[in-house]
């Protein structure tokens, strides 16, 4: 046991000096040195929440973005935003509020490229309009619902792929609707809500509760000297962080575990949505917003393996670059993922949907699949078995969930009737 520590502390002695430490590598090197003085009756878990309770949140390292869309942006000039800054979210600053508000009363919420795009394809469900919280919503919400009507997708279902048209997002991006609706429009939709937002004394703790458990994307830190935003902590930047920690002896310590040992994947294969390659890909958009969740495997038609991965932040390509599948009379998931990667060779040097489906096994390790994901840049990735059939997912949330745990009462009676999102939501 002796030699074996040693080991482990000489690789982090060597990894040290032989590498330019990060910021992140530094800041895992505060945890290092609060491991190490832990109470030695605590089990790793413990010693872990203990860590991160004691680290502000202010520590972590201040993401390079610092985008903010304007509330009376149209949709059209919030997605191009996005898009040339390269960033999936930014926050909304509502343009009516008086200089000296405070955080709450500046920023509506946090608005999303999916967000947009699900909006979007909400409105072609007459049955369960949302009408937005402008004084103009109904006319919004009766414009949409009159051309999705119109391009044929109100009762969008698997055994309509061939009558699906190859330009209603062509239409819709050039329309007067798509221009004219404001982002403060649509802040009622469900991927904006609760806009929470820490103070940076809050915890490393709080913080990965807040991304894990309670199932936020991203968390806003606060800087309330002047009311503004100052960092926007994502679950990207956190495994970011974690795999920067590599041979320091707490990360070693949990890192070494095989997935299997630490209950991922969590969910079974028959409760895995999934859309086969011949249905729709509007069906799969459709999918992760009912269902609530980030991404949807593409599976082969008649088998169990798959074939590829949409994700939420795909809608992308559909409001930004229509013209990839202008060939097409109808497109399907298949299709979507030949013409997305046909777009991407030809537009982006490295993009995570030109690296073809990503997948792990269940005795591979923590640390192993934390670097697989830091260097895809993906959100998940698949657990399949040796024939390659599809046993599993794991997201970043389930990663982060299986580094902390909550104490009891630790957030009290806050989050009664707000959240947690329902038990099957796994965006």
């Amino acid at each position: 046991m002796a030699m074996a520590m040693a080991s482990v502390q000489l690789g982090r002695q060597t990894s040290i000096q032989d590498s330019p430490r990060s910021p992140e590598a530094k800041l895992g090197m505060q945890v290092e040195d609060l491991w190490d003085v832990q109470e030695p009756e605590l089990s790793p878990n413990e010693k872990l929440n203990a860590c991160f309770e004691s680290i502000p949140v202010s520590a972590f390292p201040i993401a390079p973005q610092g985008i903010e869309i304007k509330s009376d942006a149209s949709l059209a000039e919030a997605v191009q935003i996005l898009a040339q800054n390269k960033i999936l979210s930014a926050p909304v600053v509502d343009v009516d509020a008086p200089e000296d508000a405070t955080w709450m009363d500046r920023y509506i919420g946090i608005v999303e490229f999916a967000g947009i795009a699900v909006w979007i394809l909400q409105q072609s469900e007459p049955s369960s309009p949302r009408s937005p919280s402008s004084p103009n919503g109904a006319e919004f919400a009766i414009a949409a619902n009159g051309m999705v009507s119109a391009a044929g997708l109100g009762a969008l279902g698997p055994e309509d792929a061939s009558n699906t048209s190859g330009d209603f997002f062509e239409a819709l991006t050039s329309s007067e609707f798509y221009k004219n609706t404001k982002v403060r429009d649509i802040s009622g939709s469900f991927r904006w809500a609760p806009f929470l937002a820490l103070q940076k004394s809050n915890t490393f703790l709080t913080m990965l509760l807040l991304l894990s458990k309670y199932k936020m994307k991203s968390v806003p830190v606060l800087d309330l000297g002047d009311g503004k935003i100052d960092n926007i902590i994502t679950q990207s930047a956190v495994i970011h962080m974690l795999a920067e920690c590599t041979g320091l002896h707490w990360f070693e310590s949990w890192g070494s575990k095989k997935l299997s040992e630490i209950g991922l994947p969590t969910m079974s294969p028959e409760h895995i949505i999934t859309v086969y390659e011949d249905e729709p890909v509007l069906q799969a958009f459709k999918l992760m917003r009912k269902k609530r969740i980030g991404g949807i495997p593409v599976i082969e038609c008649g088998g169990k393996k798959a074939i590829g991965n949409i994700s939420l932040r795909d809608v992308q390509f559909l409001l930004t670059a229509p013209d990839i599948y202008c060939d097409y009379r109808s497109i399907t998931a298949k299709n979507f993922l030949i013409a997305v990667r046909n777009y991407l060779e030809k537009h982006e040097k490295r993009s995570p949907m030109l690296s073809g489906m990503i997948t792990c096994k269940r005795d591979e390790t923590v640390k192993e699949l934390i670097q697989k994901l830091n260097s895809e840049k993906i959100q998940r990735v698949y657990v399949t078995d040796e024939d390659g059939n599809l046993e599993g997912v794991i997201t970043l949330r389930d990663i982060i969930s299986r580094l902390v745990h909550e104490p009891r009462g630790y957030f009290g009676d806050f989050f009664d009737g707000v959240l947690p999102l329902p038990e099957n939501s796994r965006v």
